[in-house]
């Protein structure tokens, strides 16, 4: 897992990025549970190069797009926009759809996994054609059991599949996933 303040080099864009990492994951992570996937994936993914990117808060998501080059987003919609109090957080505005919006504005928006929240089935319905209208590559329900690692690696895996055709974005095209 990366401190997006640590080592940064520039790119030719202006913005960092973390030398040696091959692909850079956006993880907005609304922490819902201790010891989730979004604690264990980085550690699976470092070894090959994949540098985790988390942003706990939209604001701290917005600067993380405004320092690296984002290969991967995965976008919490139950985000919130700052950091509140406890007693506080119920009322909170959301950052998850502001996060989408965003990536879609930038010049390359990368593949996005929006990460939806168990609503009612109209909410769900609502959040789904919200996140597909931005763009999203796939909409997820919130991972909570035995699978849920592997759930979201496969949706990663067919994101550098579509996306980047099965290699490393911006490397040596005869290396493939």
């Amino acid at each position: 897992m990366i401190n997006a303040r640590l080592h940064p080099a520039h790119h030719g864009s202006g913005r960092a990025t973390e030398p040696g990492g091959r692909l850079n994951l956006l993880l907005s992570y609304a922490g819902w549970e201790d010891a989730s996937w979004v604690d264990r994936l980085p550690r699976l993914l470092e070894p090959i190069g994949v540098q985790s990117l988390r942003a706990g808060t939209g604001r701290q998501a917005s600067e993380v797009i405004a320092r690296y080059p984002i290969h991967i987003a995965v976008v919490d919609l139950g985000l919130p926009l700052d950091a509140a109090a406890p007693a506080a957080a119920e009322q909170a505005e959301e950052g998850g759809p502001r996060l989408l919006e965003l990536l879609r504005r930038l010049d390359q928006p990368p593949p996005t996994v929006v990460v939806k929240r168990a609503r009612s089935h109209r909410d769900d319905c609502r959040e789904i054609a919200a996140a597909l209208r931005s763009g999203a590559f796939a909409v997820i329900d919130r991972p909570h059991g035995p699978n849920d690692l592997e759930v979201m690696l496969e949706v990663l895996r067919r994101c550098l599949l579509r996306f980047y055709r099965g290699r490393w974005p911006g490397h040596d095209p005869t290396f493939t996933v």
